[in-house]
């Protein structure tokens, strides 16, 4: 295992290390990843449900393959720094090549789930688990296949629903020995269950704040006062670029133009200063700067 001190790993470490909770906002896709950079966020995600339904349109079942997040993910790497966290689901059929992929193209980390693997959506019923043992084995399969041990492994435990508090806080603590460097307690429905839970588990934990689910949309404040230290909002913008297209789209067939819904685009100017269109126009190589 290598030590890269420079690593999307270490810049995410850093931001972790320097803003409590740390916000770790989604962007299903490049453009977005960019206007979150503009925004100041510190560390960007992307989402199995919004490869599913971004990119494929198809519902998060644990339908989709390393391949379509790795080709979302590359995508992001390429024109964006801010460190990225991916979702693998349960890791796909080989947790060690996926952990090496998501390194070798410039991911920050993952998280892995102890759900079966067809899983579904953390705030929905019917949820099933594979055992503690089973969980423990991917997890040190991940740190096993790590070339850069910044790289920053989160397990997520969807037991507060079917098991039970204690059993997941005693699935987090395993988690935790066995090499994971932060604990994802999905679909906590108050902040008193965070606060309880950071105090038994000693490792930083990541609360979803995803809208329309089973948790609550608490502030940052709210969320540092239980401890918790990484606030994720995995689909936000996502959810809103859905409602606006459907908008627009739903305007132009009705009047048989735009006119009325233009206030709600980005401007071509906007987008240019986005995409850095200037910068590549003016450059006639503009283009050999982009990563491999």
């Amino acid at each position: 295992m290598t030590l890269i001190s420079s690593s999307p790993g270490a810049l995410f470490r850093q931001a972790l290390s320097s803003e409590t909770p740390l916000q770790i906002v989604g962007t299903i896709n490049a453009n977005h990843a960019l206007i979150a950079q503009k925004a100041g966020f510190r560390a960007i995600y992307t989402s199995g449900g919004g490869v599913s339904a971004g990119s494929l349109g198809l519902p998060d079942l644990g339908i989709i393959t390393l391949h379509d997040v790795l080709t979302d993910v590359r995508r992001i790497t390429r024109v964006c720094d801010v460190p990225l966290v991916v979702d693998v689901d349960t890791g796909f059929s080989s947790i060690g090549r996926t952990i090496k992929s998501l390194i070798k193209i410039g991911a920050a980390g993952c998280h892995i789930e102890d759900q079966v693997s067809a899983k579904r959506c953390g705030h929905l019923p019917g949820k099933r688990l594979v055992s503690t043992d089973k969980m423990v084995e991917r997890i040190k399969a991940a740190t096993d296949a790590m070339t850069d041990e910044n790289f920053f492994l989160i397990a997520r435990t969807d037991a507060l629903g079917p098991e039970g508090f204690d059993a997941a806080v005693e699935r987090a603590c395993l988690y935790v020995r066995a090499g994971a460097d932060g604990i994802f307690l999905e679909a906590a429905d108050d902040l008193a269950t965070y606060k309880k839970f950071t105090q038994i588990v000693q490792a930083p934990l990541l609360a979803n704040m995803t809208e329309f689910g089973k948790t609550p949309l608490f502030t940052v404040d709210q969320l540092h006062s239980a401890g918790v230290a990484m606030a994720l909002y995995p689909l936000s913008a996502f959810r809103a670029m859905n409602r606006a297209a459907q908008s627009v789209y739903h305007a132009i067939r009705r009047d048989g133009h735009q006119q009325n819904v233009t206030e709600m685009m980005q401007t071509r100017e906007e987008l240019y200063e986005c995409i850095g269109y200037y910068d590549f126009e003016n450059k006639p190589d503009g283009l050999s700067d982009l990563k491999d």
